[in-house]
């Protein structure tokens, strides 16, 4: 078990202005994110804290993590378009997400109700890590850059916060990135408005 992660079950993940404050979404949340938090546990992957959540890894792969959104408790998988879904539970961060699939909750009783489930995905994410599993992105009407693809690689929070955007939004964002030729000044461009992703803003928000 991390410290850090007791230190989130208490004061969230502090990159809003709620952290620490009543109005946390965490608190919402915290009798599922304790429950989920266990069956993360049991999994035998290692618990560390990145983008300032729980987060499930595997060696040097990140699995899945354990966070709270305003209107729901969530596992992440970070390659949930793998997974087979038989119970079909499984939600996609937003239309264009490639990606990231999520586990949603919204009571205490319906993770205990589904726990015998839920161990089956964590356990398949893992299967999949370890075989080598990967996903193929597909190119959309506007192409993601490459720069952005390797953006997204290095830092998966800033992929899921992507998908989670409008589609115009991500248009917008996609068509401001591509303009330069240079690859520096692409990687500049997405460093810059690397915030606004995260905040759920558009470019020009």
């Amino acid at each position: 078990m991390n410290p850090q992660v007791d230190k989130y079950l208490l004061d969230g993940c502090m990159r809003c202005p709620y952290g620490g404050t009543p109005q946390c979404k965490v608190h919402t949340w915290q009798a599922e994110l304790v429950l989920l938090r266990h069956l993360a546990l049991e999994s035998g992957l290692t618990e560390e804290v990145k983008w300032g959540v729980p987060c499930y890894t595997l060696g040097s792969k990140n699995i899945f993590m354990v966070t709270a959104f305003k209107h729901y408790a969530a596992i992440n998988f970070f390659k949930g378009v793998l997974l087979k879904d038989e119970a079909r539970l499984l939600t996609a961060h937003g239309e264009s997400s490639q990606s990231a699939r999520s586990l949603r909750f919204t009571s205490p009783d319906q993770v205990l109700q589904q726990q015998e489930v839920i161990k089956q995905y964590l356990q398949e994410a893992i299967d999949i890590e370890k075989a080598g599993l990967k996903v193929a992105f597909k190119k959309n009407l506007e192409p993601v850059p490459d720069e952005l693809l390797a953006t997204f690689e290095e830092h998966p929070d800033l992929q899921h916060a992507f998908y989670r955007l409008t589609p115009g939004r991500q248009r917008g964002y996609v068509l401001f990135f591509s303009q330069p030729k240079q690859t520096q000044t692409r990687f500049s461009r997405i460093a810059r408005c690397r915030e606004k992703i995260l905040q759920g803003m558009g470019l020009h928000d």
